[in-house]
């Protein structure tokens, strides 16, 4: 594969990352944890919602519900936020669910789920399962349609949404509308183009995805709990929208991932974003973000079926 040359902006911040954001594979979970909040900055308050509430599943995960300031009846996204299954939680993924909730034009449910390896697999994606489970019951108290549900995340987040969007089909749970996979974390399987052009170098590397699965899934990511791609079968699962970044080494994977749903005979929208890298939505300042959530919100209202008259804000 031919690296092709990499924007200023974005050069100039893939060399901040990479000297600056904490090695992993030299840290305990918790002191990555600690090292990740320390260096995250005030919460934010962008863009305003109509509400925002912290709450609990009964017996299950910590969530936060954003109403956005839309009129009608809305989707409702249940997210699950990356972090490697190891750190992050609802205020890392803050202004992303805020950004989601406002560009969809749908309540968002962010999921704080059960950290690895305190919790290995399936834990986490389990924590999904009964906010999505939550998320349907309740749907009509926010203004939301139990109809039009989405599982949502980024990156190892990607990885819980499409095994709770494989779960529910298994256990006749809640019937999704579309499941939004954002850089997803597919499987452990190292053996790629992408994962021998952009191991190193790139922010995410080999060598700290290889210690983010060692914690969620010890034993290897054998079957479709921990493992999307594992699944035996893919049919009757959630329409889907796999978002990739160029210079990931998860990019491979993902686009693996569409073509499997696909197959199976699933609707799957696909794009990838050239030039960018893994994580990237999580910094805003980078210009190229705007655009690229533009691009997933139009997306996933696409799958949706939502009109842009029918996320007329106030």
């Amino acid at each position: 594969m031919t690296v092709r040359s990499i924007d200023p902006e974005v050069a100039t911040m893939l060399a901040a990352l990479d000297s600056g954001f904490p090695d992993v594979t030299a840290h305990t979970p918790q002191q990555m944890r600690e090292l990740v909040g320390a260096r995250r900055g005030p919460a934010s308050t962008e863009p305003p919602m109509r509400s925002v509430e912290n709450t609990r599943v009964p017996g299950g995960p910590a969530v936060r519900v954003y109403r956005p300031e839309s009129d009608g009846v809305l989707p409702v996204v249940v997210f699950a936020h990356g972090g490697g299954f190891v750190f992050c939680d609802l205020d890392s993924h803050d202004g992303l669910c805020r950004e989601l909730a406002q560009r969809v034009g749908a309540v968002v449910v962010s999921v704080d789920y059960r950290l690895a390896p305190e919790h290995p697999g399936p834990a986490a994606a389990d924590d999904v399962s009964a906010a999505l489970d939550w998320a349907h019951a309740r749907a009509a108290d926010w203004g939301g349609d139990p109809d039009r549900l989405v599982l949502a995340g980024d990156s190892a987040g990607g990885n819980l949404a499409a095994c709770a969007a494989i779960a529910t089909v298994r256990r006749g749970g809640p019937v999704v509308a579309a499941q939004l996979l954002i850089y997803p974390v597919i499987d452990d399987d190292f053996d790629s183009e992408s994962y021998r052009t952009y191991g190193s170098g790139y922010y995410n590397t080999e060598a700290a995805m290889r210690w983010y699965w060692s914690h969620y899934a010890p034993g290897g990511a054998r079957d479709e709990t921990v493992a999307p791609s594992r699944a035996p079968s893919l049919a009757g699962v959630a329409p889907a929208v796999v978002v990739t970044a160029e210079f990931d080494p998860l990019c491979d994977s993902g686009h693996r991932y569409a073509q499997q749903l696909a197959d199976a005979g699933i609707p799957v929208r696909t794009h990838r974003f050239d030039g960018l890298f893994h994580g990237f939505l999580a910094f805003p300042t980078l210009s190229h973000v705007g655009p690229a959530l533009d691009r997933i919100a139009g997306l996933t209202r696409d799958v949706l079926g939502v009109r842009d008259d029918e996320r007329t804000t106030r």
